[in-house]
């Protein structure tokens, strides 16, 4: 296994891990979740924050993967 799998396998498990009770909802999202209830709320919170994870996951493996490739070998 590689480094970089290595990594990515440490951040999927982190991103499981770590609980989803943030508030990421903005004022309108959180009315209509008030409205939808407990669990849909919930949800609704969780995948807020999915999609707003998902580009810096993208951002950081890339910009990881460059830097790997642009290493000066000592």
């Amino acid at each position: 296994m590689g480094r970089g799998s290595l990594i990515l396998t440490a951040l999927l498990l982190l991103f499981f891990i770590v609980p989803a009770d943030l508030l990421a909802q903005c004022s309108i999202c959180t009315r209509t979740a008030a409205q939808l209830g407990e669990r849909p709320a919930k949800a609704l919170n969780a995948g807020i924050i999915y999609l707003g994870l998902t580009p810096f996951v993208i951002i950081g493996y890339i910009g990881y993967r460059w830097w790997q490739n642009n290493k000066i070998e000592d």
